[in-house]
């Protein structure tokens, strides 16, 4: 439990393994993301592969019950709230705020636009912060548990974001505009020496087609783009008619 309650504390990704089938039945053992396990203990013939599959199961944030010839080990995935930073503090930024804050997300919103970025228009944000993108990075972490979102396009903002994101380690990268402003930032940023690996990191257009039309149906629509790329899984297709089951399995 101490074990646990200090990934808990720390907001570290972690992970309980417990043998739920097979022997020693209940043997238990709590895993950090980044250093293995930290206490507990597991068959050793088992341990090296349960650590391994605990790994790839915290990164898409799932948990499992998985078989080792034989000994079945549940393997359930402790995650931190994940992070959404919202740069523009556009219409769609208030539904995206909300329903982010709803689905669990700590959520952060920047403008320049003191007008615009206030707790009043952003309640369920848990930072809102007045500046452009250098002012407030020391105020911002980007880590591999974070989704950005551009919703302005202006090139003060996109700028010093698009070089600050794509050089971090985020789990996504959304950018609003059309097809034709989706090219030309392919264009500028590829004359700007990115590679293409890189420059495919950008979701843009931002969102799933699901014929988005106001503010809160297209925050509706980059929210499920998110979710898919958070759990590694999922077509964008409509469930009826398709085989199988609805939710990812090994």
């Amino acid at each position: 439990m101490e074990a646990i309650t200090g990934l808990v504390h720390e907001e570290r990704l972690g992970a309980v393994a417990t043998v739920v089938e097979g022997e020693p039945l209940g043997a238990k053992a709590v895993l950090d993301r980044e250093s293995g396990i930290v206490a507990g203990g597991l068959p050793p013939a088992i341990a090296d592969d349960v650590v391994a599959d605990a790994a790839m199961l915290m990164d898409r944030e799932q948990s499992r019950t998985l078989d080792y010839s034989g000994v079945s080990v549940f393997i359930e995935t402790l995650a931190p709230r994940p992070q959404l930073v919202i740069f523009g503090a556009v219409h769609v930024a208030q539904p995206l705020s909300t329903m982010a804050s709803l689905l669990g997300y700590h959520v952060i919103v920047n403008d320049a636009r003191g007008a615009f970025t206030t707790v009043e228009r952003f309640p369920d944000a848990d930072k809102v912060l007045v500046g452009w993108p250098d002012e407030i990075r020391d105020q911002v972490t980007l880590d591999s548990r974070t989704y950005v979102v551009l919703l302005s396009h202006d090139a003060r903002f996109e700028d010093p974001v698009l070089p600050w994101v794509l050089e971090s380690p985020v789990r996504y990268i959304g950018a609003m505009g059309s097809r034709r402003t989706s090219a030309n930032r392919v264009e500028k940023l590829q004359g700007l020496g990115y590679s293409q690996e890189q420059i495919d990191r950008i979701h843009g257009p931002v969102g799933l087609d699901i014929g988005a039309v106001h503010p809160g149906e297209t925050a509706l629509s980059i929210l499920a783009e998110i979710t898919s790329v958070r759990y590694g899984y999922g077509s964008g297709e409509p469930l009826r008619g398709t085989a199988g089951s609805i939710h990812p399995r090994r």
